[in-house]
C-alpha cells in the first residue's frame, strides 16, 4: 500500500469519526451549508385550500428563523425567490426576486426541486 493510499484511508476514517460524533442538528447544518454552496433550484408552492395561489422559483434555501434571545426556533420560514406569476417554473423578464416569510402553522406549502431545471 502506497503512502498516498494510507493518507486517503486515514483521512476517510477521521472524517467518518468527525461526522459520527456530530449531533443530528450539526450534521443538518453542515448538509445545508454544502447545499447552499453547490446551489439548488427550489420551488415553493403556496396553497389556499386546494388552489395554488403563489409560486416562488430559483430558491437556494428555505431557512427557519431563530430566536434573537433563547434557543427555540421561531414559527416561520423565510427565503428569497422569484415570484412566478404565470406558474411556468421560469423567471420571466417582469418577475422580480423577493424576500418571503411563511408560517409553519398557518401556511399550506410544498417546497421541492424544480422539475423543469436542467
Amino acid at each position: 500500500m502506497s503512502a498516498r493510499q494510507k493518507i486517503i484511508i486515514l483521512m476517510s476514517v477521521i472524517v467518518t469519526l468527525f461526522f459520527s460524533a456530530c449531533t443530528q442538528e450539526t450534521q443538518n447544518k453542515i448538509g445545508r451549508s454544502l447545499q447552499n454552496w453547490t446551489g439548488t433550484d427550489g420551488v415553493l408552492d403556496i396553497y389556499m385550500g386546494e388552489k395554488l395561489v403563489q409560486r416562488f422559483v430559483k430558491i437556494d434555501k428555505l431557512s427557519t428563523a431563530e430566536a434573537t434571545q433563547g434557543t427555540s426556533p421561531r414559527t416561520y420560514r423565510y427565503g428569497y425567490g422569484y415570484l412566478d406569476k404565470n406558474f411556468n417554473y421560469k423567471v420571466d423578464k417582469d418577475e422580480k426576486k423577493l424576500y418571503f416569510e411563511i408560517s409553519d402553522y398557518a401556511t399550506p406549502y410544498i417546497f421541492y426541486d424544480n422539475p423543469g431545471a436542467k
